[in-house]
């Protein structure tokens, strides 16, 4: 950890809810080397969310989708890079992901072991899934000494996204949103079914809500849109908004709801990192594993004796641990909780 004006690269994860936990990696660079500067290497659709950072001085978009090799991308990319670099930190454990600060011959290059890439890290650290267990642990563990990072006894700052006062003024204009408290409702999840919680529940619920006086705001991206209809369909003051803003436009709506009820996604992640109270909603997932990084948070999760199977779809064929998860659990939980408190459900 050398002079305090260490000029850092930063190798980012390829999911929204990762690329939001980095941040406390940015918070641990930044406060351990006031004077350092981040970049940060990620796909282009992060772009929005590392400008809600302020850590990131520099965003530099690959523009190379996801699972692509893009051999010319990385190499233009590096070329570029070539000589404003003193320390790279790669985050994914992935071969191609080390490319670019390798080619760029930025000469400290930090990782972890992973798909035989010893040549292009110059510091390869050995992930024990013990101690570093959880995703941010890991990320942050990059930043640190060998001897403090191996230990698992450091701090996990939480993320903490800025948000624009003016671009929620508008999104509430564009979209005619009313008064009402809103709470946000993200029934998506990237990985797959195992992830999410039935959308005719979120319907219910809705419905609920919308009766006690709430605004619900459904929120998500253009392939949440059927489930966002099903989910406010026939409901006053229900806003199916999947498909309709961008990412940058979700960390304010976010920040402007009351709570919300959240599959173990990318949004759930942005949730946490904008202070709203949180309903997450686990399945072959783990909490312990992913968790929301607040303490404004419910655990919703069963617990069963099959999960979690990291599965994305239910090997048994039920997907008991989410079909099991009532609506009037999930309801009650709305209206019982103190603001602050975290607590985890267990049915």
């Amino acid at each position: 950890m050398a002079n305090s004006a260490q000029r850092l690269l930063v190798i980012g994860p390829s999911w929204v809810g990762d690329m939001v936990m980095a941040q406390s990696l940015f918070m641990t660079l930044k406060a351990r080397q006031p004077g350092a500067t981040i970049a940060v290497v990620a796909p282009a659709w992060s772009q929005p969310i590392l400008e809600r950072m302020p850590e990131v001085d520099e965003v530099l978009p690959l523009a190379v989708g996801h699972g692509e090799f893009g051999l010319s991308s990385r190499r233009e990319l590096a070329n570029r890079l070539r000589g404003r670099f003193d320390r790279a930190i790669v985050l994914p454990r992935s071969w191609k992901a080390a490319l670019v600060p390798f080619m760029a011959r930025i000469p400290e290059r930090i990782g972890f072991l992973g798909e035989h890439r010893y040549g292009l890290l110059k510091e390869r650290r050995k992930l024990d899934k013990q101690v570093l267990d959880q995703t941010v642990k890991r990320f942050v563990s990059l930043g640190l000494p060998l001897e403090e990072a191996t230990s698992g006894e450091f701090a996990l700052p939480k993320p903490r996204l800025q948000i624009d006062r003016d671009n929620l003024v508008n999104l509430r204009l564009t979209h005619s949103l009313s008064s009402r408290t809103a709470i946000g409702m993200m029934p998506g999840a990237e990985y797959g079914p195992a992830k999410q919680w039935p959308v005719s529940y979120f319907h219910t619920l809705a419905k609920r809500l919308v009766k006690e006086g709430f605004e619900v705001r459904v929120l998500g991206g253009a392939k949440d849109h059927p489930a966002g209809e099903q989910i406010t369909q026939g409901l006053s003051h229900a806003h199916n908004l999947c498909g309709k803003t961008q990412l940058a436009d979700a960390v304010d709506l976010l920040a402007d709801c009351r709570q919300v009820v959240t599959n173990d996604s990318g949004l759930m992640h942005v949730a946490a990192a904008v202070g709203v109270r949180i309903h997450a909603l686990y399945g072959s997932s783990s909490p312990a594993y992913t968790p929301p990084l607040t303490d404004n948070a419910v655990i919703h999760y069963l617990a069963l004796s099959c999960s979690p199977c990291f599965q994305r779809t239910c090997p048994l064929g039920h997907t008991n641990c989410l079909n099991q998860l009532s609506v009037e659990q999930v309801h009650r939980q709305i209206h019982a909780t103190p603001q602050w408190e975290s607590v985890i459900v267990n049915g």
